[in-house]
């Protein structure tokens, strides 16, 4: 069984949209397997985002995680990283089509209300980031 990392970010929290989004996990039958709400540190930011650690966006996206909670999850289902990133649809919301997470709520591409693992090796080190027990 394959599993993926999602996580809802402070907007999403903000805008009270998490019910909803677990809504539509559920109901495409993934099983939620771990979850956390914390306002990450600095350090687990730059850590998840290191790969843009060289891009002009990397500092503004650092502060917008860390500015209040968010909730990680680790879902688990047959190709569930695919199907999870149609569920929340194009990272420009402007590009995401109705239906979809982000184009239904999200307004900005900073502020894109989730993020998902975009590949099996990237879920696994996002998995162990957020979740070092599982």
């Amino acid at each position: 069984m394959e599993r993926t990392f999602l996580m809802v970010k402070p907007d999403g929290v903000e805008r009270k949209l998490v019910g909803e989004i677990i809504a539509r996990f559920e109901r495409k039958g993934f099983t939620l397997v771990a979850l956390q709400m914390l306002t990450p540190s600095k350090e687990l930011a730059e850590a998840h985002y290191g790969v843009h650690r060289d891009k002009s966006f990397f500092a503004s996206v650092v502060a917008f995680i860390t500015s209040g909670p968010v909730v990680a999850m680790v879902w688990e289902g047959p190709d569930v990283i695919n199907l999870a990133r149609r569920v929340i649809g194009a990272t420009k919301p402007a590009e995401s089509t109705a239906g979809t997470i982000r184009g239904d709520f999200a307004n900005t591409t900073e502020q894109n209300l989730i993020h998902g693992s975009d590949s099996a090796e990237t879920a696994a080190e996002e998995i162990r980031l957020w979740f070092p027990n599982l």
